[in-house]
């Protein structure tokens, strides 16, 4: 009886529980709406600078983090609900929020891993100079919110563009956003455009 009822309790608490679509998951380190205002307040505005010599491949991805699983690996089990993973680390059964545009995947196929700041945008807001192994660090950055699994097309319109030309397409997240991209830009001393910043003024202003 003690067994049944430990069972029928078990049942209840488990069907109270969100659907694994629901949850929603967040990167590292996102800063408070007052802090991700200081941190904004204390970036050097500049114009953008060249686009000259970029290329992907000055900032590699991904690369192993741990035994056989790669940066993008490690996303995808952070940031998806139940994820199932393979000897080789590959994801084959789990589901991803996308908080980009509210839509859930099943399938690692249809999520990709967003660089919320992307990596041309750093290029030419200072990481031109910077050596490969720190361009290396910024692309596999698991500590600060730099990295995100999205829905692959809406991150594939957002290209590289910043928060002036692209916004998330769910206006609820344009907060969380804004601190986010704030954050990295700080914490890799990285510049904004005068137009940036007045668009990561509007959407920390909807915090």
């Amino acid at each position: 009886m003690k067994s049944l009822i430990l069972a029928l309790l078990s049942a209840t608490l488990i069907s109270a529980l969100p659907a694994p679509e629901l949850v929603r998951r967040s990167p590292p380190n996102i800063p408070s709406t007052t802090s991700a205002k200081s941190l904004l307040a204390g970036l050097t505005v500049a114009a953008q600078g060249s686009q000259d010599g970029y290329s992907r491949d000055l900032f590699p991805h991904w690369i192993t983090q741990s035994g056989a699983c790669n940066t993008r690996e490690v996303v995808l089990k952070r940031d998806g609900t139940n994820v199932v993973q393979d000897s080789a680390c590959a994801a084959t059964s789990g589901s991803w929020y996308s908080t980009y545009d509210g839509a859930t995947w099943t399938a690692a196929s249809d999520v990709d891993i967003d660089h919320v700041v992307p990596l041309s945008n750093a290029w030419k807001s200072g990481a031109a100079s910077w050596t490969t192994s720190r361009r290396q660090a910024f692309a596999n950055d698991l500590t600060n919110p730099q990295l995100i699994a999205v829905t692959d097309n809406v991150n594939q319109s957002k290209g590289d563009k910043g928060p002036e030309d692209w916004k998330p397409p769910l206006t609820s997240y344009y907060c969380t956003y804004a601190k986010m991209w704030v954050k990295v830009k700080s914490v890799y001393s990285l510049t904004i455009t005068s137009a940036e910043k007045s668009a990561l003024t509007s959407m920390l202003n909807t915090c």
